[in-house]
C-alpha cells in the first residue's frame, strides 16, 4: 500500500509549542520534533512526495505514483499465499521426516496440508489484493485533487490550502513546526511499529497540520532535510532527491517507470561484474522482482501516470500563483540571524559527534542558547 501526504486539515492546538530537539512522548510512542528552527540535520535529502522544484518554490505532495508501492500492493499478498500454500506443507513434511514417520506417510501427511493450506491461501491472496486496491483508489484520488504544500524561499513563506477551503493561508518558514512520529501496537501476530512526518502552524486558534506515513523514522527526517536543504540554497538538483540510487538517466523522464527498471538491473550486472556484490545479492534481486510481478508494477504506475495527466490536477489558487513569482534579489527574505547563529553550532557539533542523535544535537544547541548570556536575534 502506498504512503501518501494528506491534506491539510484543522486540530486542536498543542499544549505547549515544541522546538527542534523537543521529545514529546505519548502512550504508545513519541513525537521528536524537527522545527522551529528548521536546523541542519546531515540527513541525506530524499522525498519522493516532492512534485515540482524550480529557483523559486518546492512543492510538497501530489507528487508521482512510485513503482514501490505496487510492488508491495502486488508482491506481499501473492508472497503470503505462496508461504501458505507451498511453505506450510514442506514444513509440515520436514517436521513429519524428523519425527522418523515412514515416507509414504510422509508424502500423505504433506499432501493432506496442503490441500487444507491452498484454498485459505487463495482466499486470502484476493482480501488482501482487494484492500490494496481500495487504498489504490483512494491514494489515486488524491492526485486529483490535492493542492501540494509550496515553500518559497525567496519569500521563506509557505502556503497550505487547508482541506475544503479554497484560500491559501501563508506562513513563515522559520515559525512551521515539523517532527517525525513513532509508535507501537500489539496484535494477535506480535509487536509492530508505525512511523510518520508532518509538519504544522498555529492559526486563529487552531492546528493546521499535515501528516503522512513514512517507513521509518530516519526517513522521515530525510524528507524534511530535502525541503530545509532547498529552502537554505543548498539543494537545486530534483534527481538528487528523488533518485539517490542513480536509476534515472540523463534523457529519461523524471518519474519512475519500465526505463528505471531497466537502468537497475543494468547497474546491478555492473556491480556484480565488478565484484562490489556477489551471486546471493544477484539471485535474491531476481527472486524479488519475480515475486512482485517482475515489470507490471513499473508498467502500471506509466499507466496511472498517464491516466493522472489525461484527468488533469487540481487548479491552484490565483493568489497562490501570485506568491509564487520570482522577486528581485533586493527584495528576497534573509535567514534570521538566531537561525543562523544557531545552524552554525549544530553544524561544528555533528562533526564533533557524528555518531550522536541529531535531536540531542538540537537539545544541547538549545541549553547553551539559554546559558548564554545577551544570546538573541
Amino acid at each position: 500500500m502506498r504512503e501518501s501526504p494528506n491534506k491539510s486539515h484543522l486540530s486542536s492546538v498543542p499544549e505547549t509549542l515544541r522546538r527542534a530537539g523537543d521529545v514529546e512522548p505519548f502512550l504508545t510512542g513519541r513525537k521528536t520534533y524537527l522545527a522551529p528552527l528548521p536546523l541542519p540535520t546531515d540527513a541525506h535529502p530524499y522525498c519522493p512526495y516532492i512534485s515540482d522544484i524550480n529557483d523559486v518554490y518546492l512543492d510538497f505532495g501530489g507528487g508521482n505514483p512510485q513503482v514501490f508501492s505496487y510492488q508491495m500492493s502486488l508482491g506481499a499478498p501473492f508472497t503470503c499465499a505462496c508461504i501458505i500454500a507451498f511453505g506450510f506443507p514442506m514444513i509440515s513434511g520436514f517436521a513429519a521426516a524428523l519425527l522418523d514417520y515412514s515416507p509414504e506417510l510422509v508424502r500423505e501427511f504433506t499432501e493432506d496440508v496442503f490441500l487444507a493450506c491452498w484454498p485459505i491461501a487463495i482466499m486470502m491472496w484476493f482480501f488482501i489484493t482487494a484492500t490494496c486496491l481500495f487504498y489504490w483508489l483512494k491514494a489515486h484520488k488524491l492526485f486529483t485533487e490535492i493542492i501540494p504544500t509550496r515553500f518559497n524561499r525567496q519569500r521563506r513563506e509557505v502556503c497550505f490550502t487547508p482541506e475544503g477551503e479554497t484560500e491559501p493561508l501563508f506562513v513563515p518558514w522559520e515559525s512551521l513546526c515539523a517532527w517525525v512520529i513513532q509508535s507501537h501496537s500489539a496484535t494477535q501476530y506480535g509487536a509492530t511499529r508505525q512511523y510518520g512526518m508532518g509538519m504544522g502552524f498555529e492559526h486563529e486558534g487552531e492546528w493546521l497540520c499535515m501528516e503522512f506515513q513514512c517507513a521509518g523514522s530516519q526517513l522521515g527526517i530525510a524528507h524534511w532535510e530535502a525541503v530545509r536543504a532547498f529552502m537554505a540554497y543548498e539543494l537545486d538538483d530534483f534527481n538528487a532527491i528523488q533518485d539517490p540510487l542513480g536509476l534515472q538517466g540523463p534523457n529519461d523522464p523524471l518519474h519512475e517507470g519500465l526505463h528505471t527498471f531497466r537502468n537497475a538491473r543494468t547497474d546491478m550486472h555492473r556491480r556484480l561484474r565488478e565484484k562490489e556484490v556477489g551471486w546471493v545479492y544477484a539471485f535474491f534481486w531476481y527472486v524479488y522482482h519475480v515475486m512482485t510481478f517482475w515489470t507490471l508494477p513499473n508498467r502500471l504506475v506509466e499507466w496511472e501516470i498517464k491516466r493522472i495527466d489525461k484527468t488533469g490536477r487540481r487548479a491552484l489558487p490565483q493568489a497562490m500563483i501570485d506568491w509564487s513569482q520570482p522577486l528581485p534579489v533586493e527584495q528576497r527574505a534573509k535567514p534570521s540571524n538566531t537561525l543562523v547563529r544557531l545552524s552554525a553550532k549544530v553544524r561544528t557539533l555533528i562533526k564533533q559527534y557524528p555518531r550522536h542523535d541529531i535531536t540531542e544535537i538540537f537539545a544541547h544547541v538549545y541549553r547553551a542558547e539559554r546559558q548564554a548570556p545577551g544570546s538573541g536575534d
